[in-house]
């Protein structure tokens, strides 16, 4: 009984892995909500490779600015770009729809807009800064970990709090959380945040917090729940804002 409850819980752990990242992965059946809780896992995981590549690049004599931007490049490399595109069709849609239809459509919309770029802009300048001055203390390893598991909390947080926008998509397909896997996934980000830095995890945890619900009331008043987009825009968010406070 015990190595089956393993073995169901490894499979989640690669369904999660394999739907967050392009990592080369053996084809695992979509676990759904139910591996949500391994999220901040696998953010962990995308964060630990972040710093060994981090700490790769200045081995090798990069100054701290360029290896932070190629670091950060790493890491949209590894997920497939998927909390990027979520971000500029989040930001194209709510800022630049009328109605919850039109938005929702802009959503759908693979180009992207004014709005999106300038999203993408931002957050990434946001991140790359903080980044920049945490890599020339030496210090990107405990940040780095840490505000990749924190940044992937927010999308199980959101998935329970609201209700699917549409029909269809990544997030109605995936199916809303219960509160043991939310719950699970709350408190593995809070302890892997905790082993990385500290007490000082609580400004960073309390940046990603507000800036996700922040996004997340926005997204319930302007078209009625939450989307795939949605839930990437509040990995990028959380992600920049906790690498600033960490900072």
């Amino acid at each position: 009984m015990e190595r089956d409850s393993l073995r169901h819980l490894t499979d989640q752990f690669l369904s999660a892995l394999a739907l967050l990242t392009r990592l080369p992965l053996p084809d695992h059946r979509p676990a759904g909500a139910e591996a949500v809780w391994a999220w901040p896992l696998v953010g962990a995981l995308l964060g630990l490779a972040a710093a060994i590549l981090a700490s790769a690049l200045l081995a090798c004599g990069s100054a701290p600015g360029p290896a932070a931007a190629l670091t950060l490049a790493g890491l949209a490399l590894m997920t497939g770009g998927l909390h990027e595109d979520g971000l500029s069709d989040t930001a194209d849609g709510l800022i630049g729809g009328r109605s919850p239809e039109r938005r929702l459509e802009i959503m759908k919309d693979s180009r992207i807009g004014s709005f999106g770029a300038l999203a993408l802009v931002l957050v990434a300048l946001a991140a790359w800064s903080a980044l920049t001055g945490l890599m020339a203390n030496d210090a990107h390893w405990p940040a780095l970990i840490a505000a990749s598991a924190l940044s992937r909390a927010p999308m199980v947080a959101i998935m329970a709090a609201l209700p699917p926008a549409r029909s269809g998509g990544l997030s109605a397909d995936t199916g809303r959380p219960g509160l043991p896997a939310t719950a699970l996934a709350l408190l593995l980000a809070l302890i892997v945040a905790g082993l990385a830095l500290g007490t000082a995890a609580l400004a960073p945890l309390l940046a990603a917090a507000a800036t996700a619900t922040l996004l997340a009331l926005a997204a319930r008043r302007l078209i009625g729940g939450q989307t795939g987009d949605i839930l990437g825009a509040s990995q990028q968010l959380a992600f920049a804002a906790a690498l600033s406070f960490i900072a």
